[in-house]
Formats: structure tokens, sequence, C-alpha cells
């Protein structure tokens, strides 16, 4: 050809002897959208969510009618008892135990703990608000492993405190558990967290979740 340049069929140009360069490849699309939770993963936190909200209620419940458990029956706080004494009344251990002592059937006391109890309770059974949940507990639980004082070897009178981890006991793996129920989001399934998500004041406000 006497011209520099021809004209292809497709529309482009090139020159006699050059090879077309190949027509760039059309960019992947990128999905948007984090990947969803393996199911199995996703039903094994609803699983541990579901049984460890069953350990609050059931201890509200007991303390509260008495149920013949950890509280003997006709001494539940509905017949007069009161839900701390027995427990903060006998701390003997620790660096707090005078203050946990002063605490023991104090009335407000009494309600802060079972209205806890009932909360974080209702909270991780449902699936919603656990990020509030996970720092009541958290606090609850932190405040009882105080009590207890698993560091100490004896007690106050010379008796073994029966403690099997100076550090790490159920209270902290408790709190620990709802901490990661709450970062999980893990009320997404078997749960109503979804829903409580979508409500204006919660998204709103994403420490309510």
């Amino acid at each position: 050809m006497t011209v520099h340049e021809q004209l292809r069929s497709d529309g482009s140009t090139s020159r006699p002897g050059v090879p077309a360069a190949a027509p760039a490849a059309a960019p992947e699309p990128v999905s948007a959208a984090a990947p969803a939770p393996a199911p199995a993963s996703a039903f094994a936190l609803a699983a541990l969510r579901l049984a460890t909200g069953v350990v609050f209620l059931w201890a509200f419940l007991d303390k509260t009618f008495g149920l013949g458990y950890a509280t003997g029956s006709g001494k539940g706080w509905i017949d007069g008892g009161s839900p701390t004494a027995g427990f903060l009344g006998h701390v003997s251990v620790g660096p707090l135990q005078e203050t946990f002592r002063g605490w023991a059937g104090a009335t407000w006391a009494d309600w802060l703990f079972m209205l806890g109890l009932l909360g974080v309770g209702l909270a991780v059974t449902a699936g919603v608000a656990l990020r509030p949940a996970a720092l009541a507990g958290a606090v609850m639980m932190a405040l009882m492993w105080a009590a207890e004082w698993p560091p100490a070897r004896q007690l106050a009178d010379g008796a073994p405190s029966m403690s099997t981890n100076p550090l790490v006991d159920y209270h902290l793996i408790y709190a620990l558990v709802l901490v990661v129920l709450a970062v999980a989001s893990a009320g997404r399934v078997l749960g109503a967290g979804a829903l409580w998500a979508r409500l204006p004041l919660v998204r709103d406000h994403r420490w309510l979740r």
C-alpha cells in the first residue's frame, strides 16, 4: 500500500508491518459488599450467644423466684430476699472486701444487679443492643471477679480460697464472650440484630448496636 496507515475492519488503525495491539481486557467488577460470613461460623456464634443469654436470664429467674438452685425456695427476691447479701456479705478476700460487704443487701445494689442480669440476658438472647450489653455485662463480671479475688490462695480465716487460676476465671471468660459477640455482630443470625440495626435511633447511634 502507498498510504502510511490502513483502516482495519474493526475500525482501528495499524501501520504496515506492525502487529496490532490486542484489545484491552475489560476490568473485573469490584463488589462493594463485604463477603458474608461462613454459615458454620455464623451459626456457631449464634449458639454461643443464645447459651450466654440463657446463663444471665436463668440467674435472674433463680434469684427472683427462688427456684431451688443457687437460690433456695422461699428465699428469692420476690419473697423479700436480697440477691446481693449472700454473695457480697461473705467477701473476705481482696483489696475491696470492705467495700463489697458494705454494698451487700443495699436496695440500690440489689436493683442494679438484677436489672443488669435481666437486661444483659434479654439483649444477648434476642441479639440486640449487644454493644451496651457487652459493656454492662463486662463491668458486672469484673466486679464479681474482684469480689472473689482469684489471685488469693487463702481467705481471711486461713481457709483455702479454692481458686483454680490466679488470673482467668469464668467471670472473665463471660466478659470476653460478650465482647466477642458484640464485635462480631452475632445477633444477625437466629436473632433480631438485623432488624435492630435498621431502626432510625440505632442507625444514628452505632454504639447501640
